[in-house]
């Protein structure tokens, strides 16, 4: 029986370079409902995907899921983000340069702020990173949606190159890593 105090799904928020990327990996967790690439945290309503790009409107791409916390708590959602990306460069992942690609966590609740904080904290602790773990921890704002050809592109896009060379890489190393996570196909 579930605990009605207990809330039926989550949202994360999170930008880790690329949404194609976050939106690849995070779509193949056991526990997550639904993956959206869109924009958060910048001052400009309703962006378009080249006002964000050319890095006018102070947003990042990012990817808001929805996840059942019964099945995947939010730690391990956080888990499989940091293992995804490298939230060691400010405002850069790979060839992707800019304040649209910052690594971020953009916290629902105070639980998800200490969580995110708890992480980072125990990940440099630990050494897991050669360097200092830039990623942003803020509170959630407004959430935009991007357009419809960026919804599930890997998966609609398989051959082009980004998604050869970019993405398969970390949807191989969510498999090789985290493999009693992955949903059932």
């Amino acid at each position: 029986m579930t605990n009605p105090s207990t809330p039926a799904t989550e949202t994360a928020t999170l930008g880790g370079g690329c949404f194609w990327c976050l939106d690849a990996v995070f779509r193949r967790l056991r526990g997550v409902q639904q993956v959206v690439s869109g924009f958060s945290g910048g001052q400009v309503a309703d962006p378009s995907y080249r006002e964000v790009s050319e890095g006018r409107t102070g947003h990042a791409e990012v990817v808001q899921i929805t996840f059942d916390p019964q099945a995947i708590s939010f730690r391990e959602i956080l888990e499989v983000f940091f293992a995804t990306h490298d939230p060691t460069t400010l405002n850069r992942q790979g060839a992707d340069a800019g304040t649209q690609y910052r690594s971020a966590v953009h916290f629902h609740s105070p639980e998800q702020q200490r969580t995110a904080d708890t992480l980072i904290a125990e990940l440099q602790r630990e050494g897991m990173f050669d360097d200092p773990i830039v990623t942003e921890v803020e509170p959630a704002g407004a959430f935009y949606p991007a357009e419809a050809y960026h919804q599930d592109y890997y998966a609609n896009n398989p051959r082009q190159m980004y998604c050869v060379a970019v993405i398969g890489p970390k949807v191989a190393t969510l498999r090789s890593r985290f493999a009693e996570r992955l949903a059932a196909v």
